[in-house]
């Protein structure tokens, strides 16, 4: 094919933007950018389950597509070290063999969690804030931006069809705590040199103004600190490592020495110390098993468990289940953090639970103990208005998030055609002069892990669990004379959170005699048929039960025959 054939081909072809997840939910973010043969990988991140996810420990994407064509996979580009953007790759690289780019502390991180699954082979790549590379046909530059995580990028990609801004997660900090404030001046320039396609973060699209800054945070903790006496136990996300480094550079200040509690913030913290993102004085780390050896008005505790999560630290102080911290009178806890949508009650009900055991408990609706880490309205409009995109996607959000950026959008002048929300799974085609949904979708569901088990667990499974939960399990065991079908031994019948009450040894009696009595009346035809006789006695069995307690407990019916 001759050069010119080649360019014009080229013309002709469209750039696929494909959502993978992140969108019309929060978390599990990941996008794909496809041109011909080419596939460029953002993030890879996970969400924790539902309350209806019942026994699920995390929710990742469907990687179908991505390992259908493997072979066109140039890179994945990772924006910052969150677990919603992280926390899928030590799974997918499981199956695709693909380098991984990202900054520092991120690979860092990534680096840790492929370790815990002896994955010894992934080809990690550091990257740093204005360097290029070229992934296929791809050309990709980092740029530095302020989240609640250090080292985090927005990508800009020059694809054939022009350039695209994905931001990743950010927010407008002019006075961070450490480090740089977000290059504005980078993202002026490519607002000058032309912006086809604006991916960009809509967490907080829906609240106004501008998202405070992380200096806030440090003046109020260092205002809490100084007027409390007794212990301080503090709850912030793992990953916020200015977050901690200012939590620990305030209890110096106070006196205080500083213990750590939970396995993902001990891990974060072992990291950042060794690429130098964390600066702890010596002396001032005690180890939490020794607490005790300290006073109570010298003591800090930094611990996991901000949203509630079960078996966190916090959450089994709350619970009186912590081998080394027992929540007494005079403790103080602070909530560094604010409820990621979705776990509000979980975070009510340890709080709720901390008051009851004696503690104060300081949170975000009563001081300012934190500040989100994503861009409000009118920081959204600054950015949008820098890079003056032609065609706008939002991303990262709910579906509320992604209208009231469209909304925002539109305010600044943008055409509603120019402008796509689209969902998981969808097939965005970008072309130099339209955007639109091609109509066309590939596999995006949720895929559910639960222990070593990667997406075995479906919506069946799911409502077996729920129904467990909710109406209890019940179990009757027969034993047939194989030949002619005579019950040998009983029908036996036990529950498991049926009812328990007075009368509950006449409910299994009577039960018994009733599968009894319909097991002898059976028609003859069917008692060579193991699968029909358990059908059988569950469905008699069911309606007995629903007859006299209106419930629909799960029935597993066995039969042995001798």
């Amino acid at each position: 094919m001759t050069t010119k054939n080649r360019n014009n081909n080229r013309q002709k072809q469209k750039l696929k933007v494909i959502p993978i997840g992140g969108l019309y939910e929060i978390g599990k973010n990941m996008t794909l950018l496809q041109y011909g043969d080419d596939i460029l990988v953002i993030d890879c991140g996970m969400s924790f389950p539902n309350s209806e996810m019942l026994g699920i420990d995390v929710v990742i994407p469907d990687f179908s597509y991505v390992v259908e064509n493997s072979e066109k996979i140039r890179g994945i580009i990772i924006t910052h070290a969150h677990e919603d953007h992280i926390g899928g790759i030590p799974y997918l690289l499981e199956k695709i063999n693909a380098p991984v780019y990202g900054s520092r502390l991120t690979i860092g991180f990534i680096k840790k969690k492929l370790d815990e699954r002896k994955n010894k082979k992934a080809k990690l790549r550091e990257i740093y804030p204005g360097e290029k590379m070229r992934l296929g046909c791809f050309t990709i530059e980092a740029i530095h931006t302020t989240h609640s995580v250090a080292d985090s990028f927005a990508f800009a990609i020059d694809t054939p069809v022009g350039k695209v801004v994905h931001t990743g997660d950010f927010k407008v900090d002019y006075t961070p705590v450490y480090g740089d404030p977000i290059d504005l001046p980078r993202f002026a320039e490519l607002g000058t040199e032309g912006v086809q396609l604006l991916l960009c973060d809509s967490t907080n699209a829906s609240r106004k103004g501008f998202t405070p800054s992380e200096k806030v945070v440090g003046e109020s903790l260092r205002n809490i600190f100084s007027t409390i006496d007794g212990r301080i136990i503090i709850a912030t996300f793992s990953s916020n490592v200015h977050r901690v480094q200012k939590i620990i550079d305030i209890a110096v200040e106070c006196g205080r020495k500083v213990a750590f509690s939970g396995r993902s913030i001990e891990q974060m913290v072992a990291i950042a110390q060794e690429l130098g993102y964390l600066s702890i004085p010596a002396n001032t780390v005690v180890n939490l098993k020794k607490i005790s050896k300290v006073l109570d008005s010298e003591l800090v505790v930094i611990t996991t468990g901000s949203q509630g999560e079960p078996m966190s630290a916090l959450y089994r102080m709350a619970s009186g289940e912590h081998r080394e911290v027992k929540i007494r009178k005079g403790d103080t806890v602070i909530l560094s953090s604010t409820p990621v949508p979705g776990n509000e009650k979980d975070v009510s009900n340890v709080v709720n639970s901390l008051f009851e055991l004696g503690a104060n408990v300081i949170y975000n609706d009563i001081a300012e103990t934190h500040v989100s880490g994503h861009a409000c309205s009118e920081d959204l409009k600054l950015l949008h208005s820098l890079l003056r995109p032609k065609f706008f996607m939002p991303v990262h959000g709910e579906a509320r998030h992604l209208k009231a950026h469209e909304e925002l959008a539109l305010e600044l002048g943008m055409e509603e055609k120019d402008i796509v929300i689209a969902k998981n799974g969808d097939i965005v085609e970008l072309t130099k002069d339209k955007i639109k949904l091609s109509g066309e979708k590939v596999q995006a569901e949720a895929i559910m892990v639960d222990g070593l088990g990667v997406g075995d667990v479906g919506a069946v499974v799911l409502n077996e669990r729920k129904n467990l939960s909710e109406a209890g399990c019940v179990l009757v065991a027969v034993t047939l004379d194989s030949a002619t079908g005579e019950i040998l031994a009983g029908p036996s019948i036990s529950t498991r959170g049926l009812i328990f009450v007075k009368g509950y040894g006449e409910l299994l009696k009577d039960a018994e005699e009733y599968i009894e009595e319909v097991l002898i009346q059976a028609n003859p035809n069917i008692l060579d048929d193991d699968e029909a006789i358990k059908k059988l006695m569950r469905d008699k069995l069911r309606k007995f039960i629903y007859e006299r307690y209106e419930r629909s407990p799960m029935i597993v019916s066995i039969i042995m025959k001798i």
